[in-house]
């Protein structure tokens, strides 16, 4: 059964623009999924919905049995079920790292204050920095204490809005492969949004796929890559080659395999260094169409005719969009 429940939300803003339309999705309870969607598409609207802490214009937000009210509808808008984390980490700058965990539990018991703040610092590996101040910690350690704030609290949803986006490469993913430890323990529900799919997929294999405003495809990483609902979705993961001829089918660069003989003919028109293979650039012979293939062991050069081979079942097709 479905735990988070967002039913038919829409919203428009006074200036007549539509951040989302018509937006429906189901997460169950301690699921782990991420949201992906080019900057503009809604996403941070949605989750602000969510949290109850902006009006919707049609629709309505249930977890479990309770219905989310919006700050029109609530008297003092927001939840602490429901932990919304932006990449602003907004920490008490005069504060230690100790202080900003425990100050959401200012008004309970002081024991489970002291309590519940040491398994935060402990869950988090934040003990050694408990007394450092937020400017003395670098940006992952300063993320993972607002991540700390919000779980003191012991929510059952968090959302987290492209929390990792001013980090580099490195801190990004040491950190993601951490959380994503931290909350399969906890057992909490999280939507992670980001527009990296590469940082979706490090967090979790469930996505949801977000496109104007609108839910266009939900599901495993798996099926969303071999079975794409629209052309956006499936250049998502990266390049799409056309395959000559009315099917309208598409093949992707790593699916396609380079040889010097047999295949289809190319010639290679320029070549690319990447981290574990070279990318080519290849001009299929008389066509004009170019497509783009990996060649893993670097064996290829520019001028080089080539020829290439695929598996009709890798072969991607999806409704014109």
């Amino acid at each position: 059964m479905s735990y988070l429940k967002v039913s038919e939300v829409s919203k428009r803003y006074d200036s007549g623009s539509l951040a989302l339309e018509d937006f429906s999705l189901q997460v169950q309870r301690g699921g782990v999924v991420s949201m992906v969607g080019e900057s503009g598409s809604g996403k941070s609207s949605l989750l602000r919905i969510i949290a109850g802490l902006e009006v919707q214009s049609e629709g309505v937000v249930h977890l479990g049995d309770q219905k989310i009210l919006n700050p029109a509808q609530k008297l003092v808008p927001g939840y602490d079920e429901i932990q919304l984390i932006h990449q602003e980490y907004k920490l008490y700058p005069n504060s230690t790292v100790e202080e900003n965990i425990a100050r959401p539990l200012l008004l309970y018991d002081k024991e489970y204050q002291k309590e519940r703040t040491e398994e935060i610092l402990d869950l988090l590996s934040l003990q050694e920095f408990r007394d450092k101040k937020p400017r003395q910690l670098s940006g992952g350690q300063q993320q993972k204490v607002a991540i700390g704030r919000a779980l003191s609290i012991e929510p059952e949803v968090l959302l987290l809005d492209e929390p990792f986006s001013s980090l580099d490469v490195i801190q990004k993913r040491e950190l993601i492969e951490e959380l994503k430890g931290i909350f399969e323990t906890l057992e909490v529900t999280v939507i992670f949004v980001t527009h990296d799919v590469d940082d979706a997929l490090l967090m979790s294999e469930e996505l949801l796929i977000i496109q104007k405003g609108k839910l266009v495809q939900q599901g495993n990483v798996r099926g969303i890559f071999w079975h794409p609902a629209n052309e956006y979705v499936a250049r998502l993961f990266g390049y799409l080659n056309p395959v000559p001829g009315p099917e309208g089918a598409y093949v992707r660069p790593s699916e396609v395999k380079v040889t010097g003989e047999n295949g289809l003919k190319a010639k290679v028109v320029s070549q690319q260094f990447l981290l574990h293979y070279n990318l080519l650039t290849v001009k299929l012979a008389d066509t004009d169409v170019v497509w783009k293939v990996d060649d893993p062991n670097r064996v290829f050069e520019v001028g080089d005719d080539v020829c290439l081979t695929y598996e009709n079942e890798s072969l991607i097709r999806f409704t014109a969009s």
